[in-house]
């Protein structure tokens, strides 16, 4: 699509899509939403950006490289957090049994690892829906089926 006005319009939302997806996941614990809520809305600007732009500028703004990146790193970090727990002689993932400080109830920082797995679950999250979206979109335009 060549619309000035649709590009004018991606321009002036996509800045506020971003920050709001990044606020649902920085307060997934307290409130409802996180990690994949808010991934998913960061990836729904980066795609807002494909169908604004076209496919090839937002791979330059969002490469395969460094979104393929983002899911290993991603989950070897998810994993290192469950980690903790087992260092300490509990479950994978345990929380206060651990022994990790949970904070002030309501505050940002609190909800021991939660905070830390919900960032990066929406890394996760918005990386992997924009592939899937580039990899759909990519083998629509090749004709392929």
């Amino acid at each position: 699509m060549d619309s000035i006005i649709l590009r004018t319009v991606a321009r002036g939302i996509i800045p506020f899509v971003q920050i709001y997806g990044i606020y649902v996941v920085f307060h997934g614990h307290l409130s409802p939403g996180g990690g994949f809520a808010g991934g998913t809305i960061i990836a729904a600007s980066f795609i807002l950006y494909a169908l604004s732009y076209g496919l090839k500028p937002s791979k330059d703004v969002f490469p395969y490289s460094l979104a393929s990146k983002i899911e290993g790193i991603t989950m070897l970090w998810y994993v290192l957090l469950g980690l903790i727990a087992l260092f300490l002689g509990c479950n994978f993932l345990t929380n206060k049994g651990a022994g990790i400080p949970l904070g002030t109830p309501g505050a940002l920082i609190s909800g021991g690892l939660i905070l830390l797995l919900n960032i990066a679950l929406g890394f996760k999250v918005c990386s992997t829906m924009f592939i899937l979206f580039s990899s759909f979109a990519e083998e629509g335009r090749n004709g392929d089926s």
